[in-house]
């Protein structure tokens, strides 16, 4: 018996599918294991700290996943969620090195623009110039970093210490972004992750967008002969990948209350992390937005629950490199039971023929 293409893509949809309930039954699983040896992590507090710690990496990873479905990558959005909050504060609060100073609004859009001009370089250099975008956005993350070192001078800012004060109209208005409650304490930070989850779901599965992004990454070939336009949407999803950095940068700058210019380290690569634990393939043409949100849920699942273990930062990071080169190792798994399945059905239908 040979197999269609359509029972190949159905064969792809099953695994993609066990893959969504293993990862939502690793979720529980870890989630029982820690509440086993400490009860106060189904604690209505700590739920409401393991939420906020998803926010930054939900919205960031969200917008990557396009990025990846596609089959690039972006290194850069760390340093451009660094960058984006440090531009605002310095422009915003004076103190740095820029020669100017502005009300919140414009020192917002301006964050943001900066933000816009990363995420514009990182397409052009990859689109026009022909660089690998691994490259083009390990040298922006660089480059972005140097730039929030040189205009904060490694300054720490903090709004509502600063001198002089802002205006407190102005003061409530940036709180009000992420570091307002709502009810039951619920941090209004969390609506900014729901609104991404459900912008980036419809982009991703129920547009025509969506629809190209995945077809670009499955077969770069057909989509130039099809004459999709690859490089608009690179384009499109460096741009939109470094703009949710830069909104992230500043809406947990609101949150916490204060920026410096060396706490974005390590997002770009849980960011990765979460995209592929969630079932994308880094060769691009796979992907979904639930798989990336469960993903993003393991990621502050292991930092949470290891931090109330007493497990160590450096072991921390231990378990999400092993989780994620495991997550890797099981797509590669995968996608060699696609190609055999599809090599005996071709073998099967020549044998059949002759």
């Amino acid at each position: 018996m040979t197999l269609s293409v359509s029972d190949l893509l159905g064969r792809q949809k099953v695994l993609n599918s066990l893959r969504t309930l293993g990862l939502a039954l690793a979720i529980v699983l870890i989630a029982c294991i820690v509440q086993s040896q400490r009860s106060a992590f189904l604690s209505p507090e700590n739920l409401l700290t393991l939420a906020r710690s998803m926010v930054a990496l939900g919205m960031v990873a969200f917008a990557q996943m396009l990025v990846i479905l596609l089959g690039e990558i972006d290194l850069s959005v760390g340093a451009i969620y660094g960058l984006a909050g440090t531009v605002t504060a310095t422009l915003w609060l004076g103190g740095g090195s820029l020669p100017l100073t502005m009300p919140l609004l414009p020192a917002l859009a301006a964050g943001l623009a900066v933000a816009l001009v990363a995420g514009a370089l990182n397409g052009f250099l990859t689109v026009r110039a022909g660089l690998p975008s691994f490259i083009t956005t390990l040298g922006m993350l660089n480059v972005a970093d140097g730039l929030s070192l040189l205009a904060s001078n490694a300054t720490t800012f903090t709004p509502a210490y600063n001198d002089p004060l802002p205006p407190a109209w102005e003061l409530s208005l940036f709180h009000s972004l992420g570091g307002a409650l709502m009810a039951y304490d619920i941090p209004i930070e969390t609506l900014w992750l729901l609104a991404a989850f459900i912008l980036f779901w419809v982009l991703r599965h129920r547009t025509i967008f969506g629809f190209r992004l995945l077809a670009m990454g499955g077969n770069a070939q057909a989509a130039k002969v099809a004459r999709l336009p690859i490089k608009k949407y690179k384009y499109a999803v460096f741009v939109l990948s470094a703009l949710m950095a830069g909104l992230a940068g500043i809406i947990d700058f609101s949150y916490v209350g204060s920026i410096g210019p060396t706490q974005s380290s390590s997002l770009s690569f849980q960011v990765i992390a979460a995209v592929v634990i969630g079932g994308a393939s880094l060769n691009g043409g796979r992907g979904t937005m639930v798989g990336t949100l469960l993903g993003v849920i393991l990621l502050a699942l292991l930092n949470n629950g290891l931090a109330l273990l007493g497990v160590g930062s450096f072991v921390q990071l231990l378990f999400i490199g092993l989780v994620t080169i495991g997550a890797v190792w099981l797509d590669l798994i995968s996608q060699k039971l696609i190609r055999s399945a599809g090599q005996r059905s071709f073998r099967g239908g020549a044998g059949a023929t002759t």
